[in-house]
């Protein structure tokens, strides 16, 4: 698997349910959600921008997407959340099975962020991203081209400690073209 076949293989909407461990809480969290991933182009403004603020050339971009996200969560009665991301892989170029994942928000914090990603024997995608505060360390494997995993650990921004785990279970929705 490279990451052309993986972002190929994510497009179309996702139903997700995560349960999550936040450790430094002892708190346990359920959460539903609906996962949309939609291609960009190379020429799209908003990747030329990104591109830009890494000081990367777009041409390096291999398939660019955009991910939003619709969810509840059982934290409490008012839990509901949203948002969206634009995320630009950038192949190494001697190595098509790693490379950098440029993102404008990034999945421990909320900030712009840049992570080294690369693809196991058995076709994992694992992404390592370092932020001020935390490490996240993300994989995702694809069961059936319809059901993916994902298993997500945020950890202390020294990597000596876990502070969340979550497990994903993502299923294709079929009704949506």
């Amino acid at each position: 698997m490279d990451i052309r076949q993986f972002v190929e293989l994510s497009l179309g909407r996702w139903r997700s349910q995560r349960s999550a461990h936040h450790l430094a809480f002892t708190h346990f969290e359920q959460v539903k959600s609906t996962i949309d991933i939609v291609p960009l182009k190379k020429e799209d403004q908003e990747v030329i921008d990104l591109c830009k603020s890494y000081d990367i050339d777009a041409n390096f971009a291999s398939n660019p997407f955009r991910m939003s996200w619709q969810g509840e969560s059982d934290w409490d009665d008012e839990s509901t959340f949203e948002g969206t991301t634009i995320l630009i892989p950038i192949p190494d170029e001697n190595n098509p099975r790693t490379g950098r994942l440029l993102r404008d928000q990034g999945y421990a914090e909320t900030i712009p962020s840049i992570g080294r990603y690369h693809f196991q024997e058995d076709g994992t995608f694992v992404l390592l991203t370092e932020y001020e505060r935390a490490t996240a360390e993300e994989k995702i494997w694809f069961v059936t081209p319809n059901f993916r995993l994902r298993v997500s650990l945020i950890k202390t921004s020294e990597g000596t400690g876990v502070v969340t785990a979550s497990f994903s279970s993502e299923i294709r929705d079929l009704s949506v073209s």
